[in-house]
């Protein structure tokens, strides 16, 4: 063991669901030296993820468009803090010029090579590059010499009593009475060969709706409106008189998980918001088309399942998606029914 940490930095400058998965590694890492002080250094825009962890001492953010000044000027400030280590969970160029003459640095193995080659060439090699355990194992990977160990559990999403009150008053505008649970939907992504069809996830949460009597909840980022309310448009097509509530663009994220916790089941595409509902401990049904479990990246938790297509040989075609399926045909969504994903959810939901 390589001695005892005092105090330390955490870079994850990005994105939603990379720094949700870092919340296992904060807590393994407390819960080892419970009187080290543990910063984080992330994107302005995503720093209320880590903001009211309790295991976090202080948020450094990097400040939105962030320019040569500002990575200097984080390097200088971090170099006049006195970490004992920095843990680079990013490993970028600019993660690693912020980190650049600390005492001591560890980082992430990304397995690259083991990734280029399954993406590439379809050749699974990742147990001679490290094996393939998920996103959370591999950030504890980094503090292997200081007796640090992954303890196997979900990761964490916390927020402020205000903004559980600006979920729910949303909500109640909406229509939804106090405690009233729902089928909530995130049928979004950054990339579209990651998204399922949105009218497979309007006819699954329409069965689901239609068999539990439960209204329905369409989370999404603001650039997401116009495929959410298309979703809404058809549940409210099929089922008239159920609530069909469009969120995206409504909440920011930590009211978003408040929102969540009204939900008795999500069902998701491979994104941010699906680790969000994974750490709300929310019983979840994910659907992975282009990508697959070797990049770490499916749900942690028991009350999480993933529905994919495993008999494809395009299958993956990207580790973090494309605007567009390469080989034209899309079976990887396209063969995925609504009724195979409601089958799914269900168990969840009775698990």
């Amino acid at each position: 063991m390589q001695g005892v940490l005092h105090k330390t930095l955490v870079i994850r400058l990005s994105s939603v669901g990379d720094i949700v998965l870092s919340s296992p590694l904060v807590r393994a890492l407390h819960g080892r030296y419970p009187g080290c002080q543990i910063d984080f250094l992330v994107k302005e825009e995503f720093a209320d993820l880590v903001r009211y962890n309790p295991h976090v001492a202080h948020v450094v953010p990097f400040p939105a468009g962030g320019t040569p000044a500002d990575l200097h000027r984080l390097r200088r400030l971090i170099a006049a803090s006195g970490y004992d280590l920095i843990i680079d969970i990013h490993d970028s160029l600019r993660s690693r010029y912020i980190a650049a003459g600390a005492a001591a640095v560890t980082r992430i193995n990304k397995r690259k090579i083991a990734r280029t080659l399954l993406v590439m060439l379809k050749i699974d090699l990742y147990r001679r590059f490290g094996g393939a355990p998920d996103v959370p194992a591999r950030y504890a990977e980094t503090l292997r010499g200081w007796d640090v160990a992954d303890d196997g559990l979900p990761p964490e999403v916390y927020f402020a009593a205000a903004d559980r009150e600006r979920a729910e008053a949303l909500l109640a505008a909406g229509g939804l009475a106090p405690g009233t649970r729902a089928i909530g939907l995130c049928p979004g992504a950054r990339h579209g060969n990651k998204r399922w069809p949105a009218d497979r996830f309007a006819d699954c949460a329409s069965a689901l709706a239609s068999r539990h009597r439960m209204p329905v909840l369409i989370f999404g980022a603001g650039e997401e409106q116009e495929l959410c309310a298309a979703v809404a448009g058809r549940i409210h097509a099929a089922l008239p008189g159920t609530v069909a509530l469009n969120l995206a663009g409504r909440l920011s994220l930590l009211e978003t998980a408040a929102a969540m916790d009204r939900c008795a089941l999500v069902v998701a595409n491979d994104t941010g918001l699906m680790h969000i509902a994974a750490a709300r401990g929310i019983p979840l049904t994910a659907v992975f088309g282009p990508t697959v479990r070797q990049f770490g990246f499916f749900p942690r938790g028991t009350h999480a399942a993933v529905v994919e297509h495993p008999d494809l040989k395009c299958r993956p075609c990207t580790h973090i998606g494309l605007p567009r399926c390469p080989e034209g045909h899309f079976r990887c969504m396209n063969e995925i029914t609504a009724e195979a994903v409601a089958r799914a959810a269900e168990l969840r939901m009775t698990a």
